[in-house]
């Protein structure tokens, strides 16, 4: 099979592009189709663990070397792959893909992650080729086909692009061959005319694909009909004909009053306004970059679909308040250098749950867990937080039996020392003590651990005791190596270790460690913590097919992948 490329994008960063490609990968997976999603380069921090594919190329790849930093076609995907001793593993399995050594897995953005699950498609590295890492204002971590390359990362910007495009052009046709749809998202804008030549996300992918494409605007912010006028106008006549449709997003109010300028926009491009999407503040899904609101958050569910043109209102489900004593207020430390935030959005959508995002002390005061999450550069971040007074903040919070749990990079600055003598962390600032809580040490170590990970907890005590026993899936993605401090262990200090190799918790029981991403994101620990009833990325995902098809004009969604 071919598929039929239907593509997604915006007049603007922010215009709606990830959260409308994951509505329509639901959208046509409920059809009966077979769809993947494709994304040829992200920015972000957000990036989720996968398998490495798990199917053989259409074509060969460039040859290993400066062009295949996975180190050639015998490590990596490619003609010559070896295959994979199984594909994603049964629930509750404790082994996912036997030793992760042998079966390191890619990384790719999380948006990129969660459009595959709305699509009801495994995950694999083809289907965001390119991932770009920010680690300072000017420099960032090359991702290519799911392995970091040292090469590319060093190459300058506008160089890039040709060394990359192939790769891109295999990861997509491939997905091509074994789809019904590809909806692909592009980046930013296409008519970012100074980029346009060096493009490899936008038109030039659009062109290759032959892809029906919408482009979207975000109504709320102003001048969203010069901005989707604008964009179509920038751009050669040969990729204007390839939009086939305008989308107004984030649209409050009467959507009549908008008359008539969808009609004369019509009129100046031959470009239909085919949906008018209102705003919908709590979709449930993650916002794929920054941190998605600095105003604390009362999780309301996503069990139920808004009525037409209106958002959730906050209360339970059932319309009845809660007063402040029946939240969970959870603070998430919000240093700078934050990576996979995205994790924490399922805890948004239960009922009963108050998220902070916490920058200063007086952010952490009256939480009931202080949640410090992963890192991109944790020596940096440690530093940040010590400058802020949020040290103090989390101890005290601590000493007075307050749950605090730090994940990955959360963790290791939970723990006594970081030891960092080969410049491992991106700002290299070599090594420096913890906060102490766990009697741990992390030595940061050459080679990254990136991997999926499915392990059982151990018996807990404390605020953590409901995750006794629980079987939890998720990803790593680090390079410290974490293990209890000897001279402290000598001397009786010891931490509990309560998932091997990836979690501690204190004698106390209140503080607890995890290497272990993405804990939010799986049901049985959320229905541990939360009980039964919490809402699933399931349910998220079948809300935004639900709610698009209620506001694109009729025949739209099919028309799009109907083969001429």
């Amino acid at each position: 099979m071919t598929a039929v490329c239907v593509m997604v994008l915006g007049t603007t960063s922010g215009a709606g592009k990830s959260w409308l490609t994951t509505a329509l990968c639901r959208h046509y997976a409920r059809q009966g189709l077979k769809v993947a999603p494709f994304k040829a380069q992200n920015m972000s921090n957000n990036a989720r663990v996968v398998a490495p594919t798990l199917h053989r190329w259409r074509g060969s790849l460039p040859p290993g070397g400066a062009d295949a930093p996975w180190g050639g076609p015998a490590a990596g995907p490619g003609p010559h792959a070896p295959p994979l001793r199984g594909s994603l593993p049964p629930e509750g399995a404790d082994a996912p893909w036997g030793d992760p050594a042998a079966h390191r897995g890619g990384e790719i953005g999380s948006a990129q992650y969660f459009q595959a699950l709305a699509a009801r498609a495994e995950p694999d590295v083809r289907m965001n080729p390119l991932l770009l890492k920010p680690e300072a204002d000017t420099r960032s971590q090359v991702v290519l086909m799911g392995e970091v390359s040292r090469e590319l990362s060093d190459m300058p910007w506008r160089g890039r692009s040709e060394t990359v495009w192939p790769h891109i052009t295999a990861a997509l046709d491939a997905l091509r061959d074994e789809n019904d749809v590809v909806v692909i998202e592009g980046a930013g804008s296409p008519a970012e005319i100074n980029l346009h030549a060096s493009d490899i996300v936008n038109m030039r992918v659009a062109r290759h694909a032959d892809a029906r494409c919408l482009l979207v605007t975000d109504i709320d912010r102003g001048g969203a009909f010069a901005h989707l006028y604008g964009t179509w106008a920038l751009l050669p006549a040969e990729e204007r004909s390839l939009i086939q449709g305008f989308v107004l997003n984030k649209f409050r109010g009467d959507v009549s009053l908008l008359a008539p300028a969808p009609q004369m926009l019509h009129q100046l491009t031959g470009v239909p306004v085919v949906a008018t999407l209102p705003m919908w503040w709590q979709h449930g899904l993650p916002e794929e970059d920054g941190v998605f609101d600095m105003t604390p958050t009362l999780g309301t569910g996503v069990s139920s679909l808004p009525p037409k043109g209106a958002g959730f209102a906050l209360g339970r489900p059932g319309g009845e308040t809660m007063t402040r004593r029946e939240w969970t207020t959870i603070a998430v430390i919000a240093w700078p250098r934050i990576s996979n935030l995205d994790e924490f959005q399922p805890l948004k959508n239960v009922p009963g749950v108050r998220l902070v995002w916490a920058r200063t002390p007086a952010d952490c005061a009256g939480a009931d867990w202080i949640m410090l999450p992963g890192s991109k550069s944790t020596a940096a971040d440690l530093a940040w937080l010590r400058a802020q007074g949020l040290d103090r903040a989390v101890a005290e919070h601590a000493a007075h039996g307050g749950a605090v749990l730090g994940i990955c990079g959360g963790l290791q600055v939970l723990g006594e020392a970081l030891i960092d003598t080969h410049g491992i962390e991106p700002m290299a600032l070599g090594n420096a003590p913890g906060l102490g809580l766990l009697p741990l040490v992390t030595t940061f170590d050459a080679d990254k651990t990136v991997c999926r990970t499915t392990a059982t907890f151990g018996e807990l005590c404390g605020p953590w005791q409901a995750l006794s026993g629980v079987t939890a899936s998720g990803y790593e993605i680090h390079h410290g190596q974490t293990a209890p401090h000897p001279a402290m262990a000598a001397q009786g200090d010891v931490t509990r270790e309560v998932m091997p190799r990836l979690a501690w918790q204190n004698a106390a029981g209140n503080v607890l460690g995890c290497y272990l991403h993405g804990l939010f994101e799986d049901p049985a620990v959320l229905r541990a913590l939360f009980g039964a009833n919490v809402p699933t990325l399931e349910t998220v995902f079948d809300g935004l097919a639900v709610f698009l098809e209620r506001h694109v004009e009729p025949g739209v969604l099919q028309a799009l992948i109907h083969k001429d």
